[in-house]
């Protein structure tokens, strides 16, 4: 995150970036022409700070990982329970398929709202104090909704990453788990 923060704050300021084709002015301070003049733009006139804008709810996104993947195996274990199978048994494609995007689903669900924020405090055309200024003015100003803005396209871009994933992930890992099983037991014959 220390090395990638300033990278996420260039690459948010590049998106949102509107004025030389509109009537909008804009300064040329906050006009940038590509990732290395957005760098050397934001470490002038911003310093250091600039650089690291959403550097604190950026930490929280490291949660969003551990719920997955936490989701995801409970998900699992949850199901060969049920099934009355050992919690390891092999599962179809189509469970794999399904717990994978649930878990996506769920994680994202808990971990967007942060998203929100460190996009907003990376924003060049609104000012914030920090996290929890951006945080109350957003809640004030458009609700709670608000934190979720931007959820379905990013669901819709993420879930089949995810998705295959994690059922090739399955597949390779029962692959090889079965390859030292065949293995072993030539050893042993």
């Amino acid at each position: 995150l220390i090395m990638t923060n300033p990278v996420w704050v260039v690459k948010t300021r590049l998106c949102l970036q509107y004025g030389l084709d509109t009537n909008i002015p804009v300064s040329s301070n906050k006009h940038y022409y590509g990732m290395m003049d957005a760098l050397k733009k934001i470490y002038t006139v911003e310093g250091v700070r600039g650089l690291y804008k959403g550097f604190l709810p950026g930490m929280f996104g490291v949660s969003h990982g551990a719920l997955q993947f936490m989701t995801y195996e409970e998900m699992k274990n949850f199901y060969n329970t049920y099934r009355n199978m050992p919690i390891d048994a092999k599962m179809g494609t189509m469970e794999y398929l399904t717990f994978a995007a649930l878990s996506k689903l769920f994680a994202a669900a808990v971990t967007y709202p942060y998203q929100v924020i460190r996009a907003r405090l990376q924003d060049q055309h609104r000012e914030y104090k920090g996290s929890w200024d951006c945080i109350s003015q957003t809640w004030r100003n458009e609700g709670g909704r608000a934190f979720y803005k931007g959820l379905m396209p990013n669901l819709t871009k993420v879930v089949p990453g995810t998705v295959i994933t994690f059922v090739m992930y399955e597949n390779v890992s029962r692959y090889l788990l079965d390859l030292k099983q065949q293995n072993t037991e030539k050893i042993t014959i």
